[in-house]
């Protein structure tokens, strides 16, 4: 059974999701099923992603009510401002094919055209219409994140953010958990390869768990209490990474893995990213 975060509206979000980045939108459908087969039932998109369509789809063909499906997805970088946002909310929603969705975030807060606030009026527009459950953003800074607060008055239920064991990003999480944002996790196992399976302290701690590196990664998010959405299209994968519940870490895990910090990012800096 997945456990949930309550965001700080109330509304309530499986900790563990699907994501479907790069998943190509004839695909995606077919990914998605597997990922409700396996037990998922948070699936994360984007318009940058282009597969809205086969997502909607997915969620509609499924046969579970639409209340017990949590869906997320995310305003691109060209659309910030009040009247853009709007409109691409609008054409997210005839992509997915739904009424409304679970979520909703700003994928990048693009510093350098200084449109983020306009574009959370647009997003509060959004979650007051009733067509947003709830509302957030994504790869924000505290600075970012402040701004917004201050300037608005209403604090993001969820900041996505890139976060890893080689990218724990510490300062942010504690700026979450000081104004009850919900930390969640992209690429929470750091694209998995080699860099995961020759860790040593992610080996160790999965061999005497019996599980696999990835599980072991993605139980250390659910440990900290974050939302992760890891993404997969191999159906045994898709498997296994919902397969995280049934074991705990102790004190001599989390020690282990609080040394991996290194400060690496595998996406662009938030600062920068345009």
């Amino acid at each position: 059974m997945v456990s949930e975060v309550e965001l700080n509206n109330g509304v309530r979000i499986p900790q563990l999701g699907y994501g479907v980045y790069r998943i190509p939108d004839g695909d995606v459908a077919g990914a998605v099923h597997r990922a409700f087969e396996a037990g998922y039932r948070s699936i994360d998109t984007a318009t940058l992603y282009r597969n809205e369509r086969g997502v909607g789809q997915a969620v509609r063909e499924s046969g579970l009510p639409r209340e017990d499906v949590f869906v997320t997805t995310k305003l691109w970088n060209t659309e910030h401002g009040h009247d853009e946002a709007l409109r691409a909310f609008e054409g997210s929603l005839r992509e997915l094919g739904l009424d409304y969705v679970d979520l909703y975030l700003i994928h990048w807060p693009v510093p350098s055209r200084d449109r983020y606030v306009d574009t959370w009026r647009a997003l509060e527009k959004i979650a007051s219409d009733g067509r947003a459950r709830a509302i957030g953003v994504s790869n924000f800074q505290a600075p970012h994140l402040r701004r917004l607060i201050d300037e608005t008055g209403v604090v993001p239920a969820v900041n996505q953010i890139e976060l890893h064991p080689w990218l724990q990003q510490p300062k942010l999480r504690a700026f979450h958990e000081e104004h009850g944002i919900a930390t969640e996790a992209w690429s929470p196992i750091a694209r998995g390869g080699e860099r995961l399976s020759g860790s040593e302290v992610i080996s160790t701690v999965a061999r005497k768990h019996g599980k696999t590196p990835a599980q072991v990664v993605l139980r250390w998010h659910i440990e900290l209490g974050h939302i992760a959405i890891p993404k997969s299209v191999t159906p045994e994968r898709i498997k296994q990474n919902i397969d995280v519940f049934d074991f705990e870490f102790d004190e001599q895990d989390v020690a282990g893995f609080a040394t991996l910090e290194a400060g690496e990012r595998l996406g662009p800096h938030p600062d920068t990213h345009s």
